[in-house]
């Protein structure tokens, strides 16, 4: 799409505010409007003025004026405003270099892309993420220097079979229990096919709907495929239409990897391929039918996957979810079929072009340009160093004893150990400056002293449980 093009999709469209929306660092949407009389040819190359200072994990009071630059392919009608908006997706770029911003998530990604058509081993890197969420009725939470809480309900929640609901009608899935269940079980099939159309009126192409495994309204939409910009500029506008038609319903979205105590938490498998023109490059008559160069990128992933998930699950609670001895993936295998590990090639098809590997360790809490663009980068190495990720794990991981276990290497347990990983291993992000020193560094030091250190020195409700008797 052109300029021209955008500018007669809000005239069609009687379009009269324009949306500008970017991400900041760690991976939440921002955005300001200009009225329509602003949106001119010349915008797509001069942007709109802001202050960066203001957002987190950028700029310094003294170095605060950014631009925004909209890119035209990102266009589309914001059906959640009462007045006709069209939204566009902005890069960040330094109003006296004209040089993108090195801290602009899409920035990063843009750059991955680059990089390995630069190693003319592939020229599209494809991927499909499964980002799962709750969908709650009610949420509360707050902390003060005495007290510490957080309370979420749902209509579906397995905890109110026993409340006076006037009429309670039941129907509420059992822990663990939330899988494909029919209405009345799931009442939320309306609200989720009313996700969906809204995603295809933004040109998103929706493969399917469906209730989770946990109760209290887990919840799964899965996309198609797209290169790698694209899907997260998708996923971005898919967190944006979920969590804005729930609130039309008087519901409140989360895409917390573990809101709920003792049932599943939500993951984002992330379906990855390589293609060359129209050749897929996954494909090949090795292990589960896949190519030489497809076992590379799996064990560039698995070498890296400690450091990755500084990026994959960069939240304090993503480590809620992954949790060894449950059903989260944190074993650092591969396997064809075997949802255990942390890498699974999909079985259910022969033809070469669904050959793709399904990376499960990673959640939706992630910032997707950054999450995408370290996965890629980390199979890029495994090609380029002809890292083989050993033989698979085909056995029920469950079911190992204590020897065969302790041979399977395992995700981080914590943040704070994420991010000593990604300090000690970092050189394949920085390949074609692609992740910058001043990125990472930004990255860890923002991580740790808002997010590690913030958690480590609150007390935690369940403290007072174990420990107020002492």
């Amino acid at each position: 799409m052109t300029a021209k093009d955008v500018i007669k999709l809000a005239q069609e469209n009687k379009a009269q505010m324009v949306d500008l929306k970017f991400l900041d660092l760690p991976g939440i949407w921002q955005h300001f409007s200009v009225p329509i009389d602003e949106l001119k040819e010349d915008v797509f190359e001069e942007g709109f003025g802001f202050d960066g200072s203001s957002i987190r994990g950028w700029q310094a009071i003294h170095t605060s004026d950014m631009l925004v630059v909209p890119d035209p392919d990102t266009a589309f009608m914001d059906s959640f405003r009462e007045y006709p908006t069209l939204s566009l997706i902005c890069n960040i770029v330094d109003p006296i270099t004209k040089e993108s911003y090195s801290r602009d998530p899409r920035y990063v990604a843009q750059k991955a892309e680059a990089y390995m058509k630069s190693l003319k081993i592939a020229d599209t890197a494809y991927f499909g993420p499964e980002a799962e969420f709750f969908i709650f009725d009610d949420v509360r939470f707050d902390q003060t220097a005495n007290s510490g809480f957080y309370i979420v309900d749902s209509v579906e929640g397995i905890w109110n079979s026993g409340r006076e609901e006037n009429p309670n009608l039941g129907y509420k899935p059992r822990h663990k229990e939330g899988y494909f269940p029919v209405p009345p079980t799931d009442s939320q099939e309306d609200i989720r096919t009313e996700m969906c159309l809204e995603m295809q009126k933004c040109g998103i192409y929706v493969e399917k709907q469906h209730h989770e495994v946990a109760t209290a309204g887990q919840a799964e939409i899965d996309m198609r495929f797209a290169p790698l910009i694209k899907m997260a500029d998708q996923l971005m506008i898919f967190k944006y239409i979920i969590k804005n038609v729930a609130r039309r319903h008087s519901k409140t979205v989360t895409f917390m990897p573990k809101p709920i105590f003792g049932d599943n938490g939500s993951g984002m498998h992330t379906h990855q391929s390589l293609w060359k023109g129209n050749k897929p490059l996954f494909a090949g008559n090795g292990y589960a039918g896949m190519s030489e160069l497809a076992l590379y990128y799996i064990g560039g992933i698995l070498k890296h996957a400690p450091a990755l998930a500084a990026f994959t699950n960069p939240t304090t609670n993503s480590y809620k979810r992954l949790t060894p001895g449950f059903e989260a993936p944190v074993n650092l295998a591969y396997s064809g079929r075997n949802r255990s590990a942390g890498v699974r090639i999909p079985m259910y098809s022969a033809n070469p072009k669904t050959k793709r590997i399904e990376v499960r360790f990673p959640d939706p809490s992630c910032n997707p340009y950054l999450a995408f663009a370290a996965m890629l980068m980390a199979g890029l190495d495994g090609i380029e160093n002809k890292i083989h990720p050993g033989e698979p794990l085909d056995k029920d991981i469950y079911e190992l004893g204590p020897e065969e276990l302790a041979s399977v290497p395992t995700m981080p347990a914590s943040l704070e150990d994420a991010l000593d990983n990604l300090e000690a291993d970092n050189t394949f992000l920085r390949k074609g400056d692609v992740f910058t020193d001043d990125l990472i560094e930004t990255w860890i030091s923002y991580k740790r002293t808002k997010e590690v250190d913030a958690l480590r020195l609150r007390p935690h409700p369940h403290e007072f449980f174990l420990y107020f008797d002492i």
